[in-house]
């Protein structure tokens, strides 16, 4: 019997194991554009998709991310694996494949989100990007000390440095931040794809109605409640989610996403 709630969540593919893969890379924006773009899914429905096996070989042995060596490539690979899952039968990533082709300007904050829900280190690093103002220049030291805060003396002065560049360079790719050698707090440009996955995160959660828009992943979107509703809307009219609003009363569904054992899984979990 699964009985706690990170058990209950793995599942789904949620990760709450210590560690992150934020020690030793970003979140490999680019890589993962090219690994799906070079492993186009097997079909649109969604219970039906490219297994693990095919994006391990593309990378291994089709070589489609251009590494010089093996070691790389497999490297390469267990940080992909570790970050998204690379597997349609693991949920959090085929949503993210779902939202991905449909919807291509959300595919920054559409990884973002996978990443944050399967690296511990990226989210705990969420309170202290989110929390800054706009235009705040942000201080790789200063962010070293928060991460320091939260793994006391768990990491060497170097693997600290790293881990904070992998981190802001992450939120960078995400459009929470803007600059290269300086920083700076930005607003991230949330879209109907990006709404709808990280809406799709809360009803897994087991948030249901409007509480779907004020969760942490919500939190992620840099946007309003209100832009979010408008942008789940917008989803809706393309028949990605299914969106109704009466007055205050909010219904939000996810009938392309989710397929008869999940929804058994969620039924256990209310």
């Amino acid at each position: 019997m699964i009985k706690t709630k990170e058990d209950r969540l793995g599942r789904f593919g949620f990760n709450f194991r210590a560690g992150g893969t934020h020690t030793a890379r970003t979140m490999m924006l680019e890589d993962l554009r090219l690994l799906l773009s070079s492993v186009p899914s097997l079909s649109n429905l969604p219970s039906v998709g490219s297994a693990k096996g095919d994006y391990v070989k593309a990378i291994m042995e089709d070589n489609c991310l251009h590494k010089r060596s093996m070691r790389t490539r497999a490297l390469t690979t267990r940080h992909l694996v570790e970050l998204y899952a690379l597997d349609s039968s693991v949920t959090l990533f085929r949503a993210l494949l779902y939202f991905w082709k449909r919807d291509p300007d959300s595919q920054a904050l559409l990884a973002l989100l996978c990443a944050y829900c399967r690296d511990p280190i990226l989210r705990i690093s969420a309170p202290f990007i989110l929390n800054l103002p706009e235009n705040t220049v942000v201080s790789r030291n200063i962010l070293e000390e928060f991460i320091d805060e939260k793994y006391p003396s768990r990491f060497s002065k170097a693997t600290l440095k790293s881990t904070a560049q992998n981190i802001n360079s992450s939120w960078t790719k995400s459009g929470h931040l803007i600059g290269r050698a300086k920083k700076i707090r930005s607003v991230a440009r949330a879209t109907p794809g990006a709404v709808s996955y990280a809406l799709f995160l809360g009803f897994l959660m087991g948030e249901r109605g409007s509480l779907l828009f004020k969760t942490e992943y919500a939190n992620l979107l840099d946007c309003s409640v209100e832009r979010s509703i408008e942008l789940a809307n917008q989803a809706a009219l393309k028949g990605w989610i299914v969106f109704k609003r009466l007055g205050n009363v909010i219904e939000v569904l996810f009938p392309e996403l989710l397929n008869t054992q999940e929804m058994e899984w969620l039924r256990e979990q209310n």
